[in-house]
């Protein structure tokens, strides 16, 4: 009797939880064990032998990489954003592209909403504080911070994480502002938001909140100009993506005192080189791009990218799709 061929799939990290285990149980399992993720030459050598790939937001699959893998038929991105795959040349090569969205939206919402509190209440300042022994007694000007109850929050991009971010603010009496293309009444009934236009929110936002794709339209949304129009020591927090955000020009605003600070989980590039100037600004909380790092979290987003690679190998429209026109 014939041995059936499986497919071989090449998984670019090791993922938490079961979902591999249970992928290896229907195709031919390649996973790369080291930390840091495969070399450019590595992804495309695994790719030209693979019928599908998970893939992670650290690998890029573009053109280059469609042309070196002819027997490529679907791309599982572990994550809810895929900038980093050239989704229309996937489409154009029947390569069914899936993400996880959805998986993740709560601990996002829980992490933006714990920079919010860590930079305005200057928590990583205050242990690096009490650790370095400088902490000789209580003194009522030390490590002043800003209130987060009743401060104004602007959100860019009310979306699943947005709208989630919204509802904690509703908790600690916040006065919530939006920009979005589409006014949102469901939010604005649950939470009190109200849609205001970009100048408005820059203008009157205590904390700015960063919650967008990033795309051609979102690249540097908040820039020079941006920066200078908000209000003198507003925080700005980033857990989008580091291009959304003009990080030369948010050097210059944290340096000279107009922004009170900033809190980024997302650089560009990632990770920062360790000569960066962000790492020598003490207004600044910065973190390894770990919004969504739960256990039960990233659990889920990888038991979703199995689902939908293996339905794709299947012949089947993923359960998240990207491109679901491929199936047409």
């Amino acid at each position: 009797m014939a041995r059936t061929v499986r497919p071989r799939v090449f998984v670019t990290r090791q993922l938490p939880g079961e979902a591999l285990g249970r992928l290896s149980r229907h195709v031919d399992l390649s996973v790369w064990e080291e930390e840091l993720p495969p070399s450019r030459d590595a992804l495309l050598t695994q790719a030209a032998l693979a019928e599908g790939l998970v893939t992670l937001l650290t690998d890029r699959v573009d053109a280059r990489l469609l042309a070196c893998a002819p027997r490529l038929r679907a791309v599982s991105n572990v994550a809810v954003g895929y900038d980093n795959i050239d989704v229309p040349a996937c489409t154009e090569r029947r390569v069914a592209v899936g993400n996880t969205p959805g998986a993740l939206t709560e601990t996002s919402a829980d992490f933006a909403f714990a920079l919010i509190l860590g930079l305005a209440r200057r928590v990583a300042e205050a242990d690096a504080f009490v650790r370095a022994g400088k902490w000789r007694t209580w003194s009522p000007t030390l490590l002043l911070g800003t209130d987060v109850y009743g401060a104004t929050l602007g959100i860019v991009g009310p979306g699943a994480i947005g709208s989630a971010v919204a509802r904690r603010a509703r908790g600690f009496g916040m006065r919530i502002l939006y920009v979005s293309r589409e006014p949102k009444p469901a939010l604005e009934a649950e939470t009190g938001a109200h849609q205001v236009d970009k100048a408005t929110l820059l203008a009157e936002a205590d904390i700015l909140t960063l919650h967008v794709p990033l795309t051609p339209a979102t690249k540097h949304w908040v820039g020079r100009a941006e920066l200078a129009a908000m209000k003198p020591g507003a925080l700005l927090v980033n857990t989008a993506r580091g291009g959304v955000v003009d990080q030369d020009a948010l050097v210059d605003a944290l340096r000279d005192g107009r922004l009170g600070g900033a809190a980024l989980d997302v650089t560009d590039p990632e990770p920062l080189p360790p000569d960066s100037p962000l790492m020598t600004l003490p207004n600044i909380l910065l973190a390894p791009h770990i919004a969504s790092a739960s256990h039960a979290t990233r659990g889920r987003m990888a038991s979703m990218a199995v689902d939908n690679l293996l339905a794709a190998l299947e012949g089947r429209r993923p359960p998240h799709c990207v491109n679901p026109e491929v199936f047409e």
